[in-house]
């Protein structure tokens, strides 16, 4: 372990190291591809690159903060890298209070790591890329890809009034060509979105565990779903902004909301729900992917009188079903075959699936649920979904 006012020197060595071993005949202004930080005033973890909040960005190290006055050394919880971080005191997708790092174009894959924090969103080159990480030292990893030489990213919401924070960053590059991999796009709400840790958490939204029924050679999945969030709020406030920024001909965006919209308190008629996803399909078809639209699943106690699981009439689904039809785009009827599903286990082990507020899914029911959307999928004709054991086969 080194201290962090000693890292900088080893830094600059590193980039000597880099530059004076690369392949023969190549250019002395060739910029480093990979990178490993390690942000606070403590120690500094071994092989990592240590920044501390105060470090602004120069041409020279090709990297650091663009306004280090809105920085903060802050200590963190976790250990090793994650024993310290820095925090973002000023933040928000458009913000200009960036960590900067120089690097070739192409497409680079980023590991973060934050430090303490309630709920946190990580955003980059203006757009959002991974969505409401939760908890202390919280890891996630995201492809982008860079064109203008320069990679700019933030910790931003996330919760207002919590800490937005970073402990480490690792950064490596995947492709010379700056365009991500086939991508499966998800948006949604809480029983979609992520939990972290990631392969851990007792929460879960099928969104989290679809990786498991996908082929990650052909497909990354992007999971872009937050908790209460809702139609008006996923169009409007960022989420679908990022995903139009990357998404291509090739790329699948499953679509589902609903059961936030019916809540009085985010005023959504069935009607303007119906015209916003009805809009969100049109551009997101105007940029050459496919849209899946999908209906929310019911609660763990929609049991009827004959033991049958049945939640129909819940979360506008039958709009959903009808833009569906209306835009001739393919639909999952999650609602359906889930209910399907438990009327076939029986009400006492569907409730097994559920956490005890009997709506959000555990670990197994979001698995469950994953494996659905899969399967249906894969009839339908979509490439790219595979059984959960196949993973495992070398």
């Amino acid at each position: 372990m080194k201290k962090k006012i000693l890292s900088k020197a080893i830094g600059v060595l590193l980039f000597v190291m880099v530059l004076m071993t690369g392949l023969a005949g190549s250019p002395a202004h060739a910029e480093p591809s990979n990178y490993k930080f390690d942000f606070g005033n403590g120690d500094v973890e071994q092989g990592y690159i240590g920044v501390s909040a105060g470090d602004k960005y120069n041409k020279k190290t090709r990297y650091g903060f663009n306004t280090p006055e809105n920085m903060a050394d802050v200590p963190a919880s976790g250990e090793g890298e994650a024993s310290d971080a820095v925090q973002f005191l000023k933040f928000g997708t458009k913000s200009d209070n960036t960590f900067n790092v120089d690097l070739p174009e192409g497409l680079y894959e980023v590991k973060v790591t934050l430090g303490n924090t309630a709920r946190a969103s990580i955003a980059a080159e203006g757009v959002y890329q991974v969505m409401n990480m939760t908890g202390n030292g919280a890891t996630d990893t995201f492809q982008i890809p860079v064109t203008d030489g320069q990679l700019n990213l933030l910790v931003t919401e996330g919760k207002v009034g919590t800490n937005f924070t970073l402990s480490a960053l690792e950064i490596n590059k995947l492709s010379r060509h700056p365009e991500t991999n086939r991508t499966i796009y998800i948006g949604g709400d809480s029983t979609v979105c992520n939990y972290y840790p990631l392969d851990s958490s007792v929460q879960t939204g099928w969104g989290q565990l679809l990786p498991e029924f996908v082929d990650t050679e052909e497909f990354q999945v992007r999971n872009m779903a937050t908790g209460g969030q809702f139609a008006r709020g996923f169009r409007d406030d960022g989420q679908l902004e990022a995903i139009l920024k990357y998404i291509k001909p090739g790329d699948y965006f499953i679509l589902q909301f609903g059961i936030n919209d019916t809540a009085a308190k985010n005023n959504t008629t069935e009607e303007q729900f119906k015209e916003i996803m009805r809009d969100m399909v049109h551009q997101v078809e105007a940029k050459g992917a496919t849209v899946i639209l999908s209906t929310p699943q019911g609660k763990a106690m929609d049991f009827n009188e004959e033991g049958i699981h049945t939640s129909v009439n819940r979360w506008y689904r039958h709009s959903i079903i009808a833009v569906a039809k209306e835009e001739n785009v393919p639909l999952v009827d999650l609602n359906l075959l889930s209910s399907a599903y438990f009327t076939s286990i029986g009400q006492e082990a569907t409730i097994q699936h559920y956490m005890p507020d009997t709506l959000h899914l555990n670990r197994k029911g979001g698995t469950e649920l994953a494996r659905i959307v899969a399967e249906e999928l894969e009839r339908q004709g979509f490439d790219g979904f595979v059984e959960e054991e196949e993973k495992d086969v070398d």
